[in-house]
């Protein structure tokens, strides 16, 4: 049945995209199953909450499936998936790899609970007021996720002065990365989910953003936005700079896998700012050679056993 699990959990992997296919070459091979339940997990959760309609019929269909994934993740934490010895659904399979994970790795299920909050916070909620509640919204929606990966690699998350600043470290970065793409999906968001994530303390409430989107060659309205965004901007790249001494607190080969994930956000980030912060209109994205640059450099470091510099970029 776990050989089945697993084999359902790298096929979710494998459909989503090349992201996981490119983070695998990083990880340990003994880590890739359960690298794979868990962003097989969070894949799952985050298209239950995305790939609806903006009608309230859907986002109440969103939330049904959620609640029943938190039932399911219950189970998990309580060993009772795959006792009776019967077949299962496909949606049964993830929770089996995921229970095995959790349990082999001592996964932090309150993480996975945290993530399942944020995705139905989604639906109940599409405006934030102020930089505090999207920074609580991120608590819950990105550094989960840093903390899983610490927990993936063995690092203890107990109450010494090192555990405590390597989360503090974690997530400032997972903050950082949530946030770089809210400011890249500005338009998105909005015409897709019906979201912003841009506090309307900071002068950009959704109306206006719908009434500048009309207005894309007007200087004044892209001054504006120009303005608003860049201290948005400055504030996310301070977080990236308060997350980076995590990777030369852990072994080279996650070291490599966090500065992966952190170069992949800041050189967004630069591109929204080179672009002059109007993603109410375009769009900016690392291109492909820049990637394979990054994960180039990232592979013989892990390869060769270095850890990144902790001056450079």
């Amino acid at each position: 049945m776990l050989s089945h699990a697993r084999a359902h959990v790298r096929r979710i992997t494998r459909a989503s995209g090349e992201n996981f296919t490119v983070l695998s070459r990083l990880v340990p091979g003994d880590l890739r199953d359960d690298y794979a339940a868990v962003y097989a997990f969070c894949r799952v959760a985050d298209d239950a909450a995305d790939e609806h309609s903006n009608d309230a019929a859907s986002r109440e269909a969103s939330l049904r499936t959620l609640c029943a994934m938190r039932a399911k993740l219950i189970a998990c934490e309580r060993g009772e998936l795959g006792r009776g010895g019967g077949a299962l659904r496909d949606d049964d399979l993830l929770f089996v790899a995921l229970q095995q994970s959790i349990a082999k790795r001592k996964l932090p299920v309150q993480a996975f609970h945290d993530l399942l909050d944020a995705f139905e916070q989604d639906q109940r909620v599409t405006r934030y007021e102020t930089w505090d509640d999207v920074m609580a919204y991120s608590r819950k929606s990105a550094n989960p996720v840093g903390r899983l990966v610490l927990a993936l690699h063995g690092e203890a998350m107990d109450e010494s002065a090192r555990a405590r600043e390597m989360l503090r470290c974690s997530d400032c970065i997972c903050t950082a990365l949530q946030l770089t793409n809210f400011w890249q999906d500005v338009r998105r968001d909005l015409l897709e989910r019906d979201r912003v994530y841009l506090p309307a303390e900071s002068g950009m409430p959704a109306d206006k953003l719908r009434e500048w989107m009309g207005k894309p060659k007007d200087t004044g309205v892209r001054r504006r936005m120009t303005d608003e965004m860049r201290e948005l901007c400055r504030r996310t790249s301070e977080l990236y700079r308060q997350g980076k001494p995590l990777e030369q607190m852990v072994e080279p080969r996650l070291a490599w896998i966090l500065w992966l994930f952190r170069q992949g956000g800041q050189r967004t980030l630069q591109l929204v700012e080179e672009g002059g912060y109007v993603t109410l209109w375009e769009r900016p994205r690392v291109g492909k050679v820049a990637r394979a640059g990054l994960l180039l450099r990232a592979y013989w470091g892990a390869v060769w056993g270095v850890l990144p510099s902790a001056t450079s970029e």
